[in-house]
């Protein structure tokens, strides 16, 4: 059931107080004014600033009364009111809290004769304030982002705006439109209106490969919150040497979020965990994946979740949460989820239980979501780690990533050469992918940009000698960690796919 059916059932239910929770006021006044319409139904707003007025009028003709400025006053025309009425009543919540003892009195008088009526009180707030002695006279519906047919028809409505500007370009076949759509999806309208206005006014045109503009507008939304770190789509697959498997895989999945995807049934996919050796890419690899699908990537910061007060931590991680599918279709990356909560397996002696709450409440988002965030966790140790998170139905799929092999070394050292500007082929790749092995793909850049320093104080060009020296002057962390490491390999034999 959509949101102004269920609406208009509570209406039509005579259920006394409805709370509408949402941002979009005028989105929410619209579709409170079409039910409205369609009862035949008086629909008067209140404003603590404009007073109590019937909706419909024009500006001039809209007879005001100063003192219903008060909220008392205001609610006891509700009272006075004879004929059937929806009221209308913006940012009420302020009235709401602790102390304002008459109006929540009043508000519950309200309650008790409104149910022997034909007229509903309604509160439209982007906050949730609920007193408990309204709880039970209350409903709550929260308004949910606008579907893609919304910014479907949004969209057409712009472009039918521009029609007659011949200094517009619009070049939209049906898979740029679709990726536009795809993209704004999160966006409230008014947000998305913004940003289409802002690609004309930027670009003087509008076409399927601006999708970053809008990018760049759901970061916004992501500092506002302060709970997730943004990553712009820098790296692609192109820098991420070896790991052929896992990049195999994950470009199958890549077309997952379109429309002729969802027309052929496909649900959007869940997520990967990379279980590894440190510094073989994995990391890496989360931000590639942004890239290579022009989706936003949203690190998942554990360590900022958690907040002094009881109950805050996981109040953190919902709101979080809530980012995310609102920015929806995008990319979470929870970095070294091993080390956020490696606490999370006893009776929490240690922080009360914290980090195991946190973790119960992530565990069943990714067990239940069902919104288009493709979550790619990584961890180093799998000792940490709880055998529910490994289960099948977190993640789509468990993958090893190994220290890379001899031809995998070759194509990660070309790799970072082309980054600092070198010709690959003018260096000995395959003798240096011989001697680095054990070496991972964070120590073979380490290796280079020590070469670099070495071959810059001599006043020299970078040749593979210099590479040579670096390399032998390095302990690569197989040697140092080799038990470990051996441990690692022989869990993920059978437990996990090779990257």
């Amino acid at each position: 059931m959509s949101f102004a059916a269920d609406l208009e059932l509570l209406i039509r239910a005579r259920y006394p107080l409805i709370y509408l929770l949402t941002g979009e006021e005028l989105r929410a006044q619209e579709i409170v004014a079409a039910i409205a319409s369609h009862r035949q139904t008086k629909l008067y707003e209140w404003t603590c600033t404009g007073g109590l007025v019937m909706s419909g009028t024009s500006v001039q003709s809209r007879q005001r009364n100063p003192a219903t400025k008060d909220p008392m006053v205001a609610l006891e025309q509700v009272l006075e009111q004879i004929e059937p009425a929806i009221f209308l009543f913006k940012d009420f919540h302020p009235f709401l809290v602790k102390g304002q003892h008459a109006i929540i009195r009043k508000l519950r008088d309200i309650a008790l004769n409104l149910k022997n009526s034909h007229k509903t009180l309604l509160f439209l707030s982007p906050i949730l304030e609920l007193p408990v002695e309204l709880e039970k006279d209350t409903s709550v519906l929260s308004l949910p982002l606008p579907v893609r047919a919304e910014l479907d028809a949004l969209l057409d409505r712009i472009l039918d705006d521009v029609a007659s500007l011949k200094q517009i370009d619009v070049q939209l076949d049906s898979i740029g439109r679709d990726r536009l759509l795809d993209a704004a999806l999160g966006l409230t309208l008014g947000e998305a209106e913004n940003v289409f206005a802002r690609i004309f006014v930027k670009h003087s045109r509008l076409s399927g490969d601006l999708v970053s503009e809008i990018f760049a507008e759901k970061q916004q939304l992501i500092r506002k919150n302060g709970l997730l770190e943004y990553f712009g789509a820098g790296e692609t697959f192109e820098d991420l040497g070896g790991l052929r498997s896992l990049k195999h895989w994950l470009l199958q999945r890549a077309c997952a979020f379109t429309a002729e995807a969802r027309e052929y049934g496909l649900p959007a996919p869940k997520g990967v965990l990379l279980l590894g050796v440190q510094g073989c890419g994995k990391s890496l690899c989360a931000k590639s994946v942004s890239g290579a699908w022009q989706l936003p990537l949203l690190r998942f910061d554990v360590g900022r979740m958690f907040g002094s007060f009881v109950g805050s931590s996981e109040e953190n991680v919902r709101r979080a949460i809530a980012v995310a599918e609102g920015v929806a279709p995008a990319i979470l990356w929870i970095d070294e989820i091993d080390k956020a909560f490696s606490g999370s397996h006893g009776g929490g002696a240690s922080n009360g239980g914290t980090a195991a709450r946190v973790f119960g409440t992530l565990l069943t988002w990714l067990a239940e979501k069902d919104s288009p965030v493709f979550v790619v966790a990584t961890a180093n140790d799998i000792g940490h780690l709880p055998p529910e998170l490994l289960r099948k139905g977190r993640f789509d799929e468990i993958f090893f990533v190994d220290l890379p092999t001899e031809p995998e070394r070759l194509e990660i050292l070309a790799v970072h050469l082309r980054r600092r500007g070198r010709v690959a082929e003018t260096f000995d790749l395959p003798q240096l992918a011989h001697v680095t092995e054990g070496f991972s793909g964070a120590e073979l850049e380490q290796a280079v940009i020590s070469a670099m320093f070495d071959a810059f104080a001599a006043r020299n060009a970078l040749d593979t000698d210099h590479i040579l020296s670096a390399v032998a002057a390095t302990v690569p962390l197989a040697r140092t960690m080799h038990e470990q490491i051996t441990h690692l390999r022989d869990w993920a034999t059978g437990r996990a796919r090779l990257a």
